[in-house]
Formats: C-alpha cells, structure tokens, sequence
C-alpha cells in the first residue's frame, strides 16, 4: 500500500511538470541573458541580482501561490474567476462588489493578453540557440523568425485533434528539462561555490544600496524569473493541490540552482549572447544539440499549457456570462478540460506570429513582457486580502498584504517597459477587457429592454389556448433564462401566434457559482401541457443537454430559441449587436440538432 501511495506521487509529479511548469520552467532560457545585458556583470552586481531571483521566486510564487492563494480553491479549482466567486459569497452587493468584478474582469483579460507573449517568447528564445550550432552562427534573424513560425503553426495547427494522446509524454520530457538544468548549474557553481551565499538578503539589499533608483528598474527583468508562476494556481484544478505543490519544490530547486550556475558563468566568461546555451556549450559541447532539441520541446510545451490555459479561462467565461458564445468542441472523451475554440485558436496563431514579426527577437519581447503577469498577481493579492480579512483565516492577512505589496512594487518597475514594448501587453488585454465590457453591459441592458412577461399573466391567456384542443402532436421545447419569466419570443409563438404543443417544456439553463456538479429539476404540470425543466450546471461542467433530456424523457420535435434583431443609432449598441450576430447563440452552443431548432426573431429598439 505504502509503494502504490509511493507511485502516486511520483507520477502526480511529473504530471505536474508537464501541465503546469512549462512556462516558469523555461524562465531561466533568457532572464538572466536579459538581466545582464542592461546590467554590468560584476562580482558584488551578480550576487545581488542572483538573491533578487531567489527572493522573488519564494515570496511571489512560493508564498503567495504555493501557500496562500492555493489554500483558496472551490472543489478543487483555482483562479481569478474562482477568487470572485468567493468574493461574491463573502461580500454584500454594492460597490466593493463592483470593484471584485472590475478586477477579475481585468485579471481575466491580463492573462489572455499574456496567452499571446508567452508562446512567441518561449519558441523564439529556443530557436535563437542554433546560432551557436557550429556551422550555423551566420543564419539570419528572419531564417530564425520563420522556424520559430513554422514551430507555432504546427502547434495550433494540430490543436483540434487535442493533446490527450500525447500528454502523457509531456511530464517525462519536462523531468528531463528540470534535471538538465539542475546538472548543468551544479556542474557551473562548483567553479564558483561562493555564489551559494546569494540565498541570503543582504545581497538583494547591497544590490539596491549600491545602484541607487536604477536598482529598481531592474526588477522589471527580474519578474521574468517568476512568469508562469500564477500556473500553479489557474491549474490546480487539472491535478489538485498536493501535486502541484510537491512538483513546485523539485522546480523550484532545479531553477535556483541553474540561475546560480548561469550566475557562475557570468562570472567565469562575461557575458554572451545566450547565457544557458553559452552555458552548456561549454560544459558539453557534444549534448548542445540535444539540449537545444530539449529546449524546443520544453518550450512547445510551456506553450501549449498556456494555450490549453486561455482555452479553460475563455470556456469559463462563456459559461458565466461574461464574454459572448463561441463554438466549442471537446477533443477528449474522458478529459472534461481538453476543449478546442477554433477561433480562438486561429487568433492566437495570428497574433503570436505578428508578435514575433513586431519585436523580431527574444530579448526584445524580454523588454516587453512582465507587465501583465506583474498586473495578473496584484489583482491575485489584493482578492486575498480581501477574501481572508471576511473569513476566519484572518491571521494570513499580513501575509497577504505583504505579497501584495511586492506584487505591486513589480508591477511599478514594469511600468518603466510601455514605451519600449510593453503597450503591446496593454493593447492584448485590451480587445478581451473591451469586449467583456461592453458584453456584460449589453446583455444585462437588453434583458431589460425586452420586458418579459411573468409566468402567471402568460398562464391566463395559454390556459385558454391549449384549452381549445388544437394543440400539435409532439413535444415543444423553449429557452427561457428563468422559468417564472417569459420572454417576448415566447409570447409572440403561443400567445399571438397559436403554436401550442401537446406538451410545452420551458428550460432553464443556469451556471452555479461552484466549478462542477449538474443538478435537473423536472417540474410537471404548471399549467395543462406545460412543465419547467431547471438545470443548474458548474461553469466548468460540459454539459451534453440531449443526453440530459432523454434521461428526464423529453424527446422533442421542436426547439424554439429567441434571436434579438437589435436596431440602433448608438455606436455601442451596433458594436454589440455585431458580436452578438458573429458568435454562436446558445443553442449551437450546445450542439443542439440544427434540424430541430426554430430561432424567433423579436425586435428590439435600444
């Protein structure tokens, strides 16, 4: 018993490296390459920036998501959308309600934004190592921006067919990366063992006392340690806790100790175009290639969490009703989280090729990135502290605010990157942020404009109808948001214009503010031929509703679903109206036989 428990945590282990470590895992390609190339590589400059790493790794990853923020899952699930749920519980309606929302609307955007950056930096850095392939050191800038292309296009080329099938081999490979990099550094810091020394504070402190308020634009570089660090949280519910965390501590001494051996390095031959691949050039000549290889793996990988990330977090907020419908496909049939959004995908595609053309190299996107990720963990700690000042962990509140003060003091230093690329991360979080926006705010305005009917005005007028006998044969189904209102297309079918079944089933599709669980409610008999069927469903949970309805033996002939025709002078109502016409409504949303459904149009005047 006590082996099989053994085996279970190896291999929740090394799960934990492929699905959730491939971002921060590949950090350490061109952080310190970044660092050191707007930061003279003394003695005294080295130790400084090497105990900054160290610190900023174990107060913003280990601390504040290791510890604190995955100590606030729901059912296993983590994230930004998680941490309002929560909120929503503990907060009463008003404006600290509006703020939680504003901010996880924020968060939520920072990290679709940051779901462009992070493939084309970890694929282009990676590719960026056959220069030093002997033979190859003259290839041009754009041979390596193509491969890198070419790499990210067979990536989501093959997304529709999902990654069940090779996902197994996505931990191993990531294993192979973390101990690589543990060899490699350890093999480097016995040329300088003194360089163990920078675990300590003083070090950092020095680093600031001596380089004055440049010092702390400095950090905007040293968060490139940590990016990919809000994984372990946002993907918690992949694995669970306990994994993720065991994972964390093998990753987080297999960085530490490859930073310290590229610090070695700095020290023993200056500085180079790549430090790590400089690195293992010199150490083992005849394993470079293989290494490069691994490298390109690993970070195909780190991209591809980051892909399968955006996926989960843009399905949660379709089901929670914040962002419009997209067509969904599942691509497992046993993995609920392998989904596939085509044209979310495409996007992606586009947008990190015309990122790699824009910034063309590594340690330009370098100067670019961070400030999302820094922006993602604010948000991150300013819902904790929030979340354990209402309950009674209210001891974790130092704590959290601490975190959060880093977070923010991060967050500063990378404001220093929007004029040399870092508006971009602003413009990618920007199309969601303004999207959610003006979805949410239209919906909720359109609901009001339609003016439903209440169930019980509608029963006088359908009790007379279907009391006339001239019903259809078969079962009629109707989309309603909540069964005690009826909406106008409703009305317009029974009421005006007479199509009364034999049996009316109005539905009711509600997403509940827990990640899983379905619970139907079948309600008979609210009127003669008329019953209410409820369904409350997780904002994770894919819900097949065919299957559903044969369970409760509604076998329909007719699906009706009402189409809002929205007419407008305002330029923010035809903005929405044209995304609501672009995107699935919610029936194609949930694969509904298209044979069966009949779309009522009601015209709506805003």
């Amino acid at each position: 018993m006590k082996h099989e428990s053994q085996d279970s945590i190896v291999k929740g282990v090394i799960k934990s490296f492929g699905l959730v470590f491939g971002d921060i895992g590949t950090s350490p390609i061109y952080t310190l390459t970044v660092i050191f190339a707007l930061t003279a590589p003394t003695v005294d400059n080295v130790m400084g920036i090497l105990s900054l790493i160290f610190w900023t790794m174990t107060i913003l990853v280990s601390a504040e998501y290791a510890w604190l923020a995955m100590s606030l899952g729901r059912k296993g699930e983590g994230g930004t959308i998680v941490l309002k749920e929560i909120l929503s519980r503990l907060l009463k309606p008003g404006r600290q309600i509006l703020f939680v929302t504003f901010l996880s609307y924020l968060g939520v955007s920072l990290l679709l934004g940051d779901g462009v950056i992070t493939p084309a930096i970890s694929i282009l850095s990676a590719v960026e190592g056959m220069v030093l392939i002997p033979g190859m050191e003259r290839l041009g800038q754009e041979v390596l921006i193509l491969a890198a292309s070419l790499i990210a296009l067979c990536l989501f080329i093959f997304q529709f067919k999902g990654t069940d099938k090779v996902a197994g081999a996505f931990g191993p490979i990531m294993l192979v990366w973390f101990l690589s990099l543990t060899v490699s550094g350890i093999v480097s810091i016995a040329n300088h063992p003194e360089l163990v020394k920078a675990v300590s504070p003083q070090y950092a402190v020095r680093f600031f006392l001596n380089n004055g308020f440049a010092s702390f634009f400095v950090l905007s570089e040293v968060i490139l340690c940590a990016t990919g660090g809000e994984a372990l949280y946002a993907d918690m519910g992949h694995l669970g806790r306990k994994p993720i965390v065991r994972a964390w501590c093998v990753a987080f001494c297999a960085l530490i100790i490859n930073y310290f051996g590229q610090g070695a390095y700095v020290l023993s031959h200056g500085t180079g175009k790549n430090l790590l691949f400089g690195m293992i050039q010199g150490e083992a000549p005849a394993l470079y290639i293989p290494f490069l290889a691994l490298t390109i793996l690993a970070t195909i990988i780190a991209s591809q969490a980051m892909i399968s990330g955006v996926f989960s977090v843009i399905y949660q907020g379709i089901t929670t009703r914040v962002m419009p419908l997209l067509k969904v496909s599942y691509t497992s049939s046993h993995l609920k989280s392998q989904i596939y959004i085509g044209s979310v995908n495409w996007s992606l595609l586009v947008a990190v090729i015309f990122i790699m053309l824009v910034f063309r190299k590594s340690e330009n996107l370098a100067a670019a990135y961070g400030l999302a990720v820094t922006g993602t963990m604010t948000i991150t700690g300013i819902m904790m502290v929030m979340i354990f000042s209402h309950t009674k962990r209210k001891w974790k509140v130092p704590f959290s605010v601490l975190v959060t003060i880093a977070d923010a003091l991060f967050f500063t230093a990378c404001m220093n990157k929007i004029p040399h690329g870092g508006y971009w991360s602003i413009i990618l979080a920007s199309l969601p942020f303004a999207t959610i926006l003006i979805w949410t705010y239209g919906q909720r305005a359109l609901y009001r404009a339609i003016r439903p009917l209440d169930l019980e005005t509608f029963l006088v007028s359908y009790n007379q109808i279907y009391a006339t006998g001239r019903n259809i044969p078969g079962t009629g189904i109707f989309f309603t948001r909540e069964i005690p209102v009826v909406p106008p297309y409703i009305v317009h079918c029974i009421i005006r214009s007479n199509i009364v079944y034999e049996r009316n089933v109005f539905i009711s599709i509600i997403r509940t503010d827990e990640p899983f669980g379905i619970r139907a409610k079948l309600t008979e008999g609210i009127a003669p031929g008329l019953d209410g069927f409820e369904v409350r469903a997780g904002y994770m949970e894919v819900l097949d509703l065919e299957k559903l309805l044969r369970k409760y033996n509604i076998r329909e002939k007719v699906i009706f679903y009402g189409v809002e025709d929205i007419s407008s002078g305002n330029p923010f109502w035809k903005i929405f109206s044209t995304i609501k016409r672009q995107t699935p409504n919610f029936v194609q949303f949930y694969n509904l036989p298209a044979s069966k459904l009949q779309g009522v149009v009601t015209k709506v005047e805003m």
